[in-house]
């Protein structure tokens, strides 16, 4: 059986960050619900180590072979997750710089989790008020569940539950995927290209 690959995407700055450490544990919540159904590579990109890559991609229109590599492994996953800290009730820059480069429809069906850190539990919003309509523009279905954490969440059952639920829903939506959220199940349309240099 093919694996099927899940790109996770983290655009934490710091070393450890907040953002980085609920990506793995999404990750490895996800990789859960598939044990036993369908074997999994998870690809990870740190926007961290790509900030500069991305802004001359933006500004001169140069193209890193780092880059490349990024942006082909988030087209071409068959699902992804997406965490990004919250400034200012909104994404990171970089974080929103990195997928304006994916070309158009380039997430056609890929079913996305989308989740956030932040100082304060009032950035909550975020989630449905500017991550989940970017990925929709991009043609990606998110999932139901998304997850914020706010400091005071952390090693709290809320926060485990919420990880958790959010990695099953994820799981149900990949090809494949044997766990049923009420019924739902979103396929990835077939075709989806990486987008040629120029569309980047």
């Amino acid at each position: 059986m093919k694996p099927l690959t899940l790109t996770v995407v983290s655009a934490g700055l710091g070393l450890p960050s907040s953002t980085g450490r609920l990506a793995k544990l999404l990750a490895t919540a996800t990789e859960k619900h598939l044990a036993g159904a369908s074997p999994l590579d998870v690809v990870s990109v740190e926007l961290r180590d790509l900030a500069v890559a991305v802004a001359a991609r933006l500004v001169s229109g140069s193209l890193t072979d780092e880059l490349r590599a990024a942006v082909e492994a988030v087209v071409k996953a068959d699902g992804l997750i997406a965490v990004t800290p919250v400034f200012t009730a909104s994404y990171s820059g970089v974080f929103k710089s990195f997928f304006d480069l994916l070309g158009e429809a380039a997430l056609d069906g890929v079913p996305v989790l989308i989740a956030a850190s932040g100082g304060t539990a009032r950035h909550t919003l975020a989630l449905e008020h500017a991550m989940r309509p970017m990925f929709t523009h991009l043609g990606a279905h998110a999932v139901r569940t998304t997850v914020y954490a706010a400091p005071g969440d952390w090693g709290s059952d809320r926060l485990e539950a919420r990880i958790d639920r959010a990695a099953r829903e994820l799981a149900a939506a990949l090809p494949g995927g044997v766990s049923r959220v009420n019924g739902d199940r979103s396929c990835r349309a077939a075709g989806t290209a990486v987008p040629p240099s120029g569309g980047l």
